[in-house]
């Protein structure tokens, strides 16, 4: 089972190992380094971007040295390599973002001009669209570093999932931000067992979540249909609720200015048929349009 080596991606790790090993499935762990592990000094867009986390894993398992990975899965580009499958997807948890400050802010209480740090292009456009005033400063590093940053007085406030830092059980002073104007992140709160197909998969797949599954599914057929890089301030959150699935979408402008976005209910019996059509019309209402521009401004700069 191969698991990057941050703190947060080993707990991760871990939690599938438990669940593993509650059927009966033994593992051994490898740690690998990433790309992204490496460079700590750049913006995610600068440094290719999605699939930063997971590229190095991926190709062993191709190459047959891991036959399991963990990974967070909003870290997961929507093309997947041939010959390796999501096999399992754990119960999700918080889907949601919150700011982290000294003292637990929330974001119409910051003063104006306040410094807020995130690495995410969309919350920094929501973030913009909210409070335009605000300053929106780059944040990198893992969970750690990022929170030693804000206790070291770089930033006013940081915006983290809450996923996180609830999986590491720490307990910063944070404001929830609403998920009607803070749409989160594609599969943000899901981790991911990708497997290389046959045996591996077959085993993964008795510890898959299918609720989980049907809401991130739904995530990425419109994560695909838009076109999301990391560079695209996009948001897609699926909610299952009996025989309905809530889904909020959305693709802004790199300034938070302009923002197109669909909130309905879907079949969660033909879960995928009806994101495809909410996708479809987040397109024609200038969503890819949008998300087109933020991939040009960015080339730009």
């Amino acid at each position: 089972m191969g698991s990057r080596g941050s703190p947060l991606a080993l707990r991760q790790t871990r939690t599938a190992i438990t669940f593993l090993e509650g059927m009966g499935i033994g593992t051994e762990l490898k740690v690998v380094k990433t790309k992204g592990d490496h460079v700590l000094d750049l913006p995610l867009h600068r440094v290719s971007g999605r699939g930063l986390f997971v590229k190095e894993i991926d190709d062993l398992m191709l190459a047959g040295e891991i036959d399991v990975a963990v990974h967070s899965m909003k870290d997961l580009p929507s093309k997947r390599p041939e010959g390796l499958v999501i096999g399992a997807i754990l119960p999700r948890d918080s889907p949601l973002d919150v700011l982290v400050s000294d003292d637990g802010v929330s974001i119409d209480g910051l003063e104006e001009g306040a410094v807020v740090g995130t690495c995410s292009m969309r919350r920094a456009a929501q973030l913009r669209r909210a409070r335009p005033d605000l300053v929106i400063e780059s944040l990198r590093g893992n969970l750690e570093t990022r929170l030693r940053k804000l206790e070291e007085g770089r930033y006013r406030a940081i915006v983290l999932a809450l996923a996180g830092i609830e999986r590491m059980g720490y307990h910063p002073s944070y404001a929830v931000l609403d998920p009607e104007r803070f749409v989160p992140s594609a599969n943000q709160g899901a981790i991911a067992v990708v497997a290389t197909e046959g045996r591996a998969e077959e085993l993964v797949h008795e510890i898959d979540h299918p609720p989980t599954r049907k809401e991130a599914e739904c995530e990425r057929v419109i994560l695909e249909e838009i076109g999301g890089s990391c560079v695209v301030p996009m948001a897609a959150f699926a909610r299952l609720d009996g025989e309905e699935i809530s889904v909020m979408a959305e693709v802004l402008s790199l300034d938070g200015s302009r923002y197109v976005r669909v909130d309905e209910p879907i079949s969660s019996a033909d879960h995928l048929r009806g994101a495809r059509e909410l996708s479809r019309r987040l397109v024609a209402m200038g969503g890819r349009d949008l998300a087109e521009e933020a991939v040009r401004e960015v080339g730009s700069d």
